[in-house]
């Protein structure tokens, strides 16, 4: 009797027991929804930075994961991973509950955690916020019942989409589509059986799998050959079709984002533009989105080539050059080269040094939108005074022209004629000019109330200055330099850049500032850059002491700058080429790239000068520093030809002097330099040392030309 009354008891005991298990379970069950949000690492997708054709990848930032629809899926892979995870995944409720068992058993014994998870459960493990990785009882139940919720709302379909978009498989590769590009450098879709179900093998040993050596290779083929088989058993291939599979290659793995040579530059640059544009850090890391940039992945190697091939390996370190080229009719940096590969910055973007007589330019332009024309004549003379400047202001070497036309000024590079044009037309205008033409105001205003400030007192950048002559090329019409074609988010919503335009000048002023800096590079300081292919238009820059050395030119299709400096300060000096001038080594890299850069593009004019270029002015009838530029300088025999002798040979103390009234009689053209000292403002190049010498606003030393 007491027998039974114990069994009745134990019988109630047990049933209240279930009871009570299943009302708390019920009450779990109800506490506990599916999570609304999900983990941020589990969704977030890197972002990818293409060149200027969209499909050459120039880096990759943030998460490695590129999500992919489950069509994109090829049908053997996502059998390969239900074989290899979950083989009744399709028939199960979410859960396997013998597997969930031996997983907590071993947790409550303090065992290692086992395996047994279903496709479902490491799903919502990964996918959803608020289940983390820990190994607790709590966790696990938890997991169970959104598990078993999930499969009840979601398809089957929908829930292995996110498993392989959200499984790392080792390298850094976190979904099956980067997963794919890790392992065998191909997008999902194009992957094979066998190289499937090796990915597949991956997910249970991620770091054991990701370049197995010896015994590690030895246990990822056996894996690879177990789940070759289990597609067999699940009939998702046959076995006629397992038996010709062969161990796949696989690539050899590298860094993920590795980036080398101006790869960082471009990378800076374009997160320095999304930012500007509104796209914080986090979304380009984190969004997915598909970047495409200026840069033309061929002239990036152009502009390097040109540096390389025209600067002895012998030239210092501390010599410092920078090219950039800008297409002037969209404002777009199709090219750069920003320095060497071990350097911290770079010389094209950031750092700035004076623009010396590519400054010249914007004046010129400024006067002839301003009434003035290329008959103007301006005083040439050397020394001359003038209001703002402490000491008279002299031309290289107190070289005197008398009074000279815009034209001659220019091909010359004539200070004192600059400086009258400059009060002529006035300095606001010129500056105003100038920050029109992309040069920002911060750079410039400092500047313009000093005599000297059409001669370049100012800093530039290489981007810059070949921005601001690309706005000449355009017919007087600035585009916003960028580095950003487009943009297109995760869902496929492209947003094109639309660069904002400025009219600097008028298309007549244009054209004929272009025409003035034509015979600069036929007949004047800058024929080392001549293409005899295609008109040129440019100018030549010398600072004092040629602390930096410049040369600025420009076809119809693309502008160019390129400058030279030092680290420290000093005269930039080549090996072999001594002293450097504008006309010297920057033309000849200038020109190296150009040429490349334009072979086989179709030759285009610039628009006619106004009816002075053609009927007043021939330069090989003028008197003065043109005539040592005639149509025979380009030869070994020219003294002065410093592309065959890589330095400049005249010497301005045995040059006769000419009088300070007339043009000079028969002169011998030197390169030009420009006068400066280190008082200049501006500070040094960004990330870089301190400026080369910089130009005092109201210098008055031999000149700059």
């Amino acid at each position: 009797m007491r027998r039974r009354r114990i069994l009745r008891w134990a019988a109630i005991a047990f049933g209240a027991g279930i009871l009570a298990l299943v009302g708390l379970f019920g009450v779990a069950w109800a506490m506990t929804p599916i999570p609304d949000s999900t983990q941020k690492e589990a969704t977030a997708q890197g972002s990818v930075i293409y060149y200027r054709d969209g499909k050459t990848v120039l880096a990759k930032q943030g998460v490695n994961r590129k999500n992919v629809k489950l069509g994109q899926v090829p049908a053997h892979v996502r059998e390969a991973v239900i074989a290899a995870e979950n083989r009744s995944f399709y028939s199960d409720s979410g859960v396997s509950f013998k597997g969930t068992a031996r997983a907590v058993w071993s947790t409550v014994t303090g065992q290692q955690l086992q395996g047994g998870s279903t496709i479902t459960q490491q799903m919502v493990r990964n996918y959803y916020s608020g289940l983390s990785q820990e190994r607790s009882f709590t966790r696990k139940f938890k997991e169970i019942l959104i598990s078993i919720k999930v499969d009840q709302s979601k398809s089957k379909d929908w829930v292995l989409e996110q498993y392989l978009n959200t499984i790392y498989f080792g390298r850094g590769a976190n979904g099956i589509q980067a997963a794919a590009q890790a392992y065998y450098g191909k997008n999902v879709e194009d992957l094979t059986v066998a190289e499937g179900a090796y990915l597949a093998a991956v997910i249970q040993q991620p770091s054991r799998f990701a370049d197995p050596k010896a015994g590690d290779l030895d246990a990822a083929t056996a894996r690879w050959k177990a789940i070759v088989d289990a597609m067999v058993q699940t009939r998702a291939i046959t076995a006629q079709d397992a038996a010709k599979q062969v161990f796949p290659a696989l690539k050899k793995p590298r860094a993920a984002f590795a980036l080398k040579g101006q790869d960082q530059v471009m990378v800076d640059r374009v997160r320095e533009e999304l930012n500007a544009r509104g796209y914080t850090d986090e979304h380009i890391d984190n969004g997915g989105l598909k970047i495409v940039t200026t840069f033309d992945k061929n002239l990036m190697g152009a502009a390097e080539r040109a540096v390389k091939s025209v600067l002895p390996e012998s030239t210092s370190k501390k010599v410092r050059t920078g090219l950039a080229a800008v297409d002037p009719a969209t404002g777009e940096v199709v090219a750069f080269y920003g320095g060497r590969k071990d350097q911290s910055w770079d010389n094209a973007f950031s750092a700035k040094v004076q623009a010396g007589s590519t400054f010249k330019p914007y004046t010129l332009a400024t006067a002839l939108d301003n009434g003035f024309d290329l008959s103007t004549t301006v005083n040439g003379n050397s020394p001359i005074s003038v209001r703002g400047a402490s000491q008279p202001i002299p031309n290289d070497s107190g070289r005197s022209y008398g009074y000279i036309d815009l034209v001659r000024a220019t091909q010359n590079s004539v200070n004192t004629a600059f400086v009258d044009l400059g009060q002529k037309v006035g300095l606001d205008k010129v500056a105003k000019t100038a920050e029109a033409a992309g040069i920002p105001a911060s750079q410039v205003e400092p500047h313009k109330i000093a005599a000297s400030f059409p001669l370049g007192v100012a800093s530039v950048s290489a981007v810059q200055n070949a921005s601001g002559f690309a706005s000449f090329a355009n017919g007087g019409v600035h585009m916003e330099t960028h580095v950003i074609k487009s943009v297109t988010d995760a869902n496929g919503k492209k947003s094109v850049v639309k660069p904002k335009s400025t009219t600097v000048v008028g298309k007549q002023a244009a054209a004929d500032a272009i025409y003035a800096m034509e015979q600069v590079v036929n007949y004047g300081t800058g024929t080392g850059a001549r293409l005899y292919d295609r008109p040129v238009a440019g100018k030549t820059g010398t600072t004092d002491s040629s602390g930096a050395v410049w040369f600025n030119g420009f076809t119809p299709q693309l502008a160019a700058a390129v400058n030279m400096f030092r680290d420290d300060n000093k005269t930039v000096e080549v090996p072999g080429y001594g002293v450097q001038f504008g006309g010297q080594l920057p033309a000849r890299i200038w020109k190296a790239f150009m040429t490349e850069a334009l072979d086989g593009k179709p030759v285009e004019q610039f628009p006619e000068p106004s009816q002075y270029g053609y009927d007043s002015w021939d330069p090989q009838d003028q008197r003065g520093d043109d005539q040592g530029f005639d149509n025979g300088y380009n030869t070994r025999d020219n003294p002065y030809n410093n592309e065959w002798n890589g330095e400049r040979q005249d010497d301005p103390q045995d040059t006769p002097q000419p009088d300070q009234t007339s043009p000079p009689e028969n002169p011998v053209i030197p390169e030009e330099t420009d006068r400066g000292d280190a008082n200049n403002s501006d500070g040094p190049p960004t990330d870089a040392p301190a400026e080369p010498d910089q130009l005092d606003d109201t210098s008055s030393g031999p000149g700059r030309r």
